[in-house]
């Protein structure tokens, strides 16, 4: 049977992802040093594995409401109102995900009709492109600068809107380039989108991880902009719950009673033992995540200053737990020095262009590893540029 003469072209389309291509080649090779995952090497916290294997001793293992535990709900709420000061009803504005990826899937496909544009800052993570895709919409990508901080400008932005234009995704702290967006940077977008139709899909996920003294800043705070913005977020990166799989989304109630209608055919509910889980996180891990955010400090300022000293120019990442180092002067492509680098030094790391055309020139590297990971890794990576030389 032709079974690709079976698939539906949109599926057919999609590439393979460029982060998972180079994990799968790790998988296949010993003594290799990744910086590749975006994944916390802590454990999660003590106090929520307890509540998750209390919850299965209670026998709380059924099915929760479609929108999840009202009291986790609750707890979302009045947690993006205690640390990024906007205020939801947590019985009608927030709906529990399988992983902030699954409210990134579920807007999409509940938002784009055919031909309908998604517009965002590239570098970006590698599903919004393809979700766009498969959703009938138009991914439209604005490239970003390391002159610029990789920030998302306004007036390309500005440039970038068309009367298609449906939805602006603002992902920050930035998964590969580590920026962020200051509340300046938030205004001046939200004075173009204020007066249209677009929604902003505000991806949040690193909201927690911002370095040199600066906070996190929800466009969902601006006048204007709460009515017209779904914040997408969770629990895997803050509170490393990478594997619990538990995600949410925070909006106006209309647009969340939509996204649970498709939630509710789709999946059903959110797992129930992560729902507990999570809602302990929320009631009494938030020292566990300052002092994970201390050491993810710590490894920023390393990685950063041991990529200059190499030789390889890398913009300061101010959120999230990657850096995104400059490769240009090697003269070698973003494939073509992840793969050598692989081969012959075996470190891993992603081609820039996983994450973009824009991405050409660079090298997304994460942190998320320990000291003496992360220097052996500097090391080999000092070997080997200083051989290309």
């Amino acid at each position: 049977m032709d079974y690709q003469s079976k698939l539906n072209q949109k599926i057919k389309d999609v590439k393979p992802s460029g982060i998972r291509k180079f994990f799968d080649i790790v998988a296949t090779m010993d003594n290799v040093i990744s910086l590749g995952i975006g994944e916390p090497d802590f454990q999660t916290p003590a106090c929520i594995r307890e509540a998750g294997i209390q919850t299965l001793r209670e026998g709380k293992t059924k099915y929760t409401s479609n929108s999840g535990l009202v009291e986790l709900r609750q707890a979302i709420a009045a947690y993006y109102e205690r640390r990024f000061h906007v205020s939801y009803n947590g019985d009608t504005d927030c709906l529990i995900t399988v992983g902030g990826s699954e409210a990134i899937d579920l807007c999409f496909r509940v938002l784009l009709s055919e031909g309908d544009e998604v517009v965002m800052g590239e570098p970006s993570f590698v599903c919004y492109g393809p979700l766009t895709g498969m959703s009938n919409g138009v991914y439209v990508p604005i490239a970003t600068k390391a002159e610029d901080k990789f920030r998302l400008k306004a007036e390309d932005l500005k440039r970038a809107i068309t009367p298609k234009t449906k939805l602006l995704v603002l992902s920050y702290p930035n998964n590969p380039t580590g920026a962020i967006l200051e509340r300046s940077d938030l205004e001046a977008i939200a004075d173009i989108v204020r007066g249209t139709d677009i929604i902003v899909i505000a991806d949040e996920i690193y909201g927690e991880f911002t370095y040199s003294g600066k906070t996190h800043v929800s466009i969902a705070e601006l006048p204007g902009m709460k009515e017209r913005t779904i914040i997408v977020s969770g629990f895997s990166k803050a509170f490393a719950m990478t594997g619990w799989r538990l995600g949410y989304a925070l909006g106006p109630r209309e647009l969340i009673a939509a996204l649970t209608k498709l939630h509710q055919h789709g999946i059903m509910s959110a797992p129930t033992i992560a729902q507990y889980a999570a809602l302990t996180a929320l009631e009494k891990a938030e020292d566990d995540v300052r002092e994970m955010m201390k050491v993810y400090d710590m490894r920023r300022r390393l990685v950063v200053d041991g990529f200059n000293a190499i030789g390889l120019d890398t913009f300061e990442p101010e959120g999230a737990f990657y850096c995104f180092p400059c490769i240009k002067k090697t003269g070698l492509s973003s494939e073509d020095f992840s793969q050598r680098l692989l081969d012959e030094k075996k470190v891993a790391v992603v081609p820039g262009t996983a994450f973009g055309d824009c991405g050409e020139g660079f090298v997304r590297v994460s942190y998320c590893y320990s000291t003496e990971h992360l220097e052996e890794a500097l090391k080999r990576i000092g070997e080997f540029v200083e051989r290309l030389g």
